[in-house]
């Protein structure tokens, strides 16, 4: 794979549920629990819009975990047989 195709871990996850709209539940460090779907990020923050809510932005130093509600495919089959 060339230098200008990679792409760390976190931005192809976060790529793949946002393209995909999965629901994610998002645990912070300090407990609190998000659920919502991944409408945009960058380097420091992800933007999280629920059901009925306004948009929560979240600061990815406060992220803990971050569980899908469905299996979420990373990587092309291609790049598995590599």
């Amino acid at each position: 794979m060339s230098a200008d195709k990679k792409q760390n871990l976190q931005d192809t996850f976060l790529n793949a549920v946002r393209k995909s709209r999965t629901p994610l539940t998002v645990f912070l460090v300090n407990g609190v629990k998000l659920q919502g779907v991944v409408t945009w990020f960058d380097n420091f923050c992800v933007l999280l819009r629920g059901d009925g809510r306004p948009p929560q932005l979240v600061y990815k130093h406060a992220i803990s975990t971050i569980a899908p509600s469905a299996p979420v495919q990373l990587f092309d089959e291609e790049m598995d047989e590599e």
